[in-house]
This record gives structure tokens, sequence and C-alpha cells, in this order.
């Protein structure tokens, strides 16, 4: 991730403290994943908070805009904030209450308060590329980028879009 240092200016009161490796490793076996070492390395210094870059250009039109996604928060690793990977609002809740697709790790909300969200798209062999996953439309999947480190790499502000 060329631009960890800029990303971390960026973002904002952390959900939960810094991740150690126990913690790590109890998330990915509750899971049933093995977390992208980008995600982990920005945890390590940042773990989950609102984005200040708050959007990621797209290849196809979303229902939230022709060209982007709009992007809040990143989750933390961790159990105890509401919005963590095993939070209360976490992956299992989108899973379970909203009828999310179990496509992997849904790691990064939208504006549209639980109506498109951002995952970690694990259903092929390899590093998991990033969606867009919208509940508005049949839960279309929508590519963002090709893997966790390229996804923070491509945040901008939404005031880049007109």
């Amino acid at each position: 991730m060329p631009r960890d240092d800029a990303l971390f200016r960026e973002l904002v009161a952390p959900f939960e403290p810094p991740v150690d490796h126990d913690l790590i490793r109890s998330i990915e076996a509750e899971l049933g994943i093995r977390l992208p070492e980008a995600y982990i390395r920005l945890s390590r210094v940042h773990n989950g908070g609102h984005l200040a870059l708050n959007a990621h250009r797209t290849e196809q039109p979303t229902t939230w805009a022709t060209d982007h996604v709009g992007i809040t928060s990143i989750a933390a690793i961790g159990r105890t904030a509401p919005f963590s990977l095993c939070g209360e609002l976490g992956n299992a809740f989108w899973v379970r209450e909203w009828g999310y697709p179990d496509i992997g790790v849904y790691f990064a909300d939208c504006p549209s308060a639980g109506h498109d969200m951002i995952a970690l798209d694990y259903r092929a062999s390899g590093e998991p590329p990033v969606v867009h996953v919208d509940q508005e439309v049949d839960f279309r999947i929508t590519a963002v980028a090709p893997n966790f480190a390229s996804f923070v790499d491509g945040l901008v502000p939404e005031s880049d879009f007109p």
C-alpha cells in the first residue's frame, strides 16, 4: 500500500485499539478466512474508523453514482466495537439480518445506511478482490478493486466527483 502514511492521516477516530497477533488469528478463525496483509497492517496502526477519503472509482455504475461508490467507514478487526468484523453490526449481522450473500467479509459501509456494502470476495482462491454489493438491486456485485491494498490506494474524497 504505497499511501499508508497519507491514509493514516486521513482516518479519524479508530473504532478499536490496534490489533495484535492473537486477536487477528482468533478473528480469522471465527470468520473462516485469512485477512489480507494490507488490512492487518492498517489495523495495527489505525483499527477501523470513519474515512475522510470516502469514495472509490468504479468501472460500472452503481445505485450510488455512475462512476464511483461512497464509503463511510472501515470495520475494525475485533469484537468490541459495534462495527468491527465480529461485532454486533459486523459481518454476521449483514449476512444473517439483511440477507447479504455469504461471499466473504463485509468490511466497509456506505452512506446508504445498509443498502449497500463493501466486501472482500472470497469466492475464488488467492487474494480476495474488493466488491460493492448492492441490496437495492438483488445484491448485485460490482468489482471495485483487485485487492485491499489497491482499494485503499484508490480512495479519494467524494468531492473529487461532480
